[in-house]
């Protein structure tokens, strides 16, 4: 019996793969947007699973850049690079981190946790902070330093005034910074707790300073559809509003089962941010988006999707479907959109990057790519660019996965690579 429990996991993610029973009927040019193609669900016994098996780059080989861009690389030998921060002076931090160890307590967990392996997740978390500083100006980072370590699975940093705070997955920390600094001894003071405990199903927690003076941290759902139960969602699929004096939080928006990118919009001076959706309804459902929030805001999960579109998997709760925000912009079903940066003046005028990590329950995959969309007067104004593209190879393994997205000092994108190791500048 035990021997069948071990094996279980192996033969489903086995039949995911030769039977590949479902896959898109839309172009994924349809999941983007205002108005995505949402087609009617498609549930299968067996969730689509369409691995990128991790094979990193080969030797002098790099992303593909968009006509009239440049890419080089800006730093390379980093142990699963995720997220990154721009100092004022113009260091760059990089979080080096990869989920905590959790049992895979069930099946289907095992399952998943084999996937993510193969797709390059299953690295142990480096849990530090390095920093990256390019002395010379010529593009590429000549220094390379462990800036904190023994942190646990860290991923956003925001620094306000002389201190530095981070998000690990289960807390936010905070560190006296001097600036020039390249490393951080002393010991952090704990800020406030973060959910995480022993399932911690999306544990990355982004984190941005806002300009009240309070700190505003992504918290992603314990679930896909909330099935390990509402009570181990308490706190979790929104975005909390921090005081960094008393460490007091308060959930700012709620019903987004995995946000991760946080950032300014430059015009209206709007929190958006990334979101990932739900999976095993199909290939062409539900597309990843990127919204404005609105304070006290509902947008949907675990209920709903894309507004009012109801999830039949959950318990029904009609008044809350009732509350539920329509998001303001498709990025693509299964993208896995984490990073998102605006910028303006660069790849053709205002507008937002977005890190697409890509997909493992799409056929064919989605992602794999840097995008670009134009803002205008403060809101998406026309579709997605590709910037940075050629992480997914010929024969279907993955080279690299982009995941966190920023902008240096001298105006070039740095897109965070954690399967190739590797941080990349995209410049004109």
């Amino acid at each position: 019996m035990r021997f069948g429990w071990l094996l279980l996991p192996i033969l489903l993610l086995a039949c995911a793969l030769l039977l590949a029973c479902e896959r898109a009927t839309l172009p994924l040019s349809q999941g983007f947007g205002p108005n995505p193609a949402l087609p009617a669900p498609q549930k299968t016994l067996i969730p689509t699973v369409d691995i990128a098996p991790a094979n990193g780059w080969p030797q002098g080989a790099m992303p593909t850049p968009a006509p009239g861009l440049h890419v080089t690389e800006f730093a390379s030998g980093l142990d699963h690079p995720r997220w990154l921060h721009v100092l004022p002076n113009g260091d760059v931090l990089v979080a080096e981190t990869n989920a905590p160890p959790k049992p895979a307590r069930t099946p289907k967990a095992l399952a998943m946790k084999l996937v993510m392996k193969l797709a390059g997740a299953g690295v142990p978390s480096a849990d530090r902070i390095t920093l990256l500083r390019d002395t010379d100006a010529d593009g590429v980072a000549d220094l390379a330093t462990p800036f904190l370590t023994g942190l646990r699975s860290p991923f956003g940093m925001a620094l306000m005034g002389s201190t530095l705070y981070v998000a690990n997955t289960d807390a936010v920390i905070a560190f006296a910074y001097t600036t020039g600094a390249t490393r951080i001894t002393a010991r952090g003071r704990k800020i406030t707790d973060l959910p995480a405990g022993p399932i911690n199903h999306h544990w990355t927690k982004d984190l941005i300073a806002g300009p009240d003076g309070m700190l505003y941290a992504t918290i992603g759902s314990n679930s896909n559809a909330a099935e390990n139960g509402l009570a181990a969602e308490q706190g979790r699929a929104s975005v909390w509003r921090i005081n960094p004096a008393t460490g007091q939080a308060t959930i700012y928006a709620s019903g987004l089962r995995n946000p991760n990118g946080l950032a300014w919009e430059p015009v209206t001076g709007k929190l958006w941010v990334a979101v990932n959706e739900r999976d095993e309804i199909g290939s062409d459902l539900v597309p990843d988006y990127m919204t404005s929030l609105q304070q006290g805001g509902f947008y949907g999960w675990p209920y709903s999707w894309w507004g009012d579109h109801i999830d039949t998997r959950v318990p029904a709760n009609p008044a809350m479907v009732a509350r539920a925000i329509r998001p303001d912009y498709a990025l693509g079903p299964h993208t896995a959109s984490l990073g998102l940066t605006f910028a303006k003046g660069f790849a053709g005028g205002q507008g937002v990057f977005i890190g697409q990590h890509g997909s493992w329950n799409r056929k064919p995959p989605s992602g794999y790519k840097v995008i670009f969309i134009p803002f205008a007067q403060g809101k998406p104004a026309g579709k997605p660019r590709d910037v940075l593209t050629g992480f997914l190879a010929p024969d279907g393994t993955a080279r690299g996965r982009p995941v966190g997205v920023a902008i240096d000092s001298r105006g070039g994108l740095l897109v965070a690579d954690d399967v190739g190791n590797r941080i990349w500048r995209v410049t004109p």
